[in-house]
């Protein structure tokens, strides 16, 4: 890897869409022990959670093993078809951790050793713990901007559309809550459920005509079965709450025309 002068110091890049009603994101979750089943993920339901409270819709997540020539050909796909991409692992001290070098061969980009990342880290070992493995975790595509990492130190950065994160949990965590801010998001996507003890092919008929009648909304069925109790929870989501409460009301009186007695529910998911 070419080491290159240090860039100087830029301002926070806050990024803007010329669509702000609807903002899309897609998540790469990049790692062979994901995929093996070694390591279940716990990042992506986080993310889609945090994405929507900043009106971010979540409109795909892949898993890819760490290949570099899948992380750059998947990386240089969905930066152009979605607003946002969010990448989880593959940023530590280990010969494996390659997806910082990926993300600048998909921008065409030089790795450099960051100066304010490896002052971080001087700041975060004792003297002379810094080896040349965890200097790896400075290293960051010229022109980057650096993420704040609240826990370990080491940041995340990112370069355009592209949000480089680790794998870690709580690291990922700290580091996503400090950059929300700079995601310029659309509405909000508002969701109630509605739940009933009946079948699902009992209401799947008249649920179909439903969502034909609001087709701006997204609604969603899911059965449940527990301690010898069954039924089903119907989800709506959309960005129009009248709509949205138009078409739960519906609902309900279907629900109570079948026999069933609707429990609501209200949420921002």
């Amino acid at each position: 890897m070419k080491r290159a002068p240090s860039p100087s110091r830029q301002p926070e890049e806050r990024i803007t869409t010329s669509e702000p009603k609807i903002v899309t994101a897609c998540v790469l979750i990049i790692g062979n022990e994901i995929l093996s089943g070694r390591t279940q993920d716990a990042n992506l339901s986080f993310l889609a959670r945090g994405l929507n409270e900043a009106g971010v819709r979540l409109r795909e997540a892949r898993v890819i093993p760490d290949d570099v020539g899948v992380i750059v050909s998947t990386v240089n796909e969905v930066r152009r078809a979605f607003d946002y991409v969010f990448t989880t692992g593959g940023i530590g001290p280990t010969h494996d951790d390659i997806t910082a070098q990926c993300v600048a061969d998909a921008f065409g980009l030089t790795l450099i050793v960051h100066p304010e990342a490896r002052r971080l880290l001087e700041t975060h070992y004792p003297p002379g713990h810094l080896n040349e493995a965890r200097l790896r975790m400075a290293m960051v595509p010229e022109g980057a901007t650096l993420l704040p990492n609240p826990i370990s130190r080491a940041p995340g950065f990112q370069i355009g559309n592209v949000f480089v994160l680790p794998g870690v949990p709580s690291i990922m965590q700290g580091i996503f809550e400090q950059l929300k801010h700079r995601l310029a998001g659309g509405e909000k996507v508002l969701s109630r459920s509605v739940s009933c003890h009946l079948a699902e092919g009992t209401l799947a008929k008249d649920l179909a005509a439903l969502q034909a009648r609001y087709p701006e909304l997204e609604i969603g069925s899911y059965p449940y079965f527990r301690r010898g109790d069954f039924g089903v929870t119907l989800v709506l989501r959309g960005t129009d709450s009248v709509r949205l409460a138009d078409a739960t009301e519906e609902l309900m009186a279907l629900i109570r025309t079948l026999g069933g007695d609707p429990q609501v529910g209200l949420s921002e998911s």
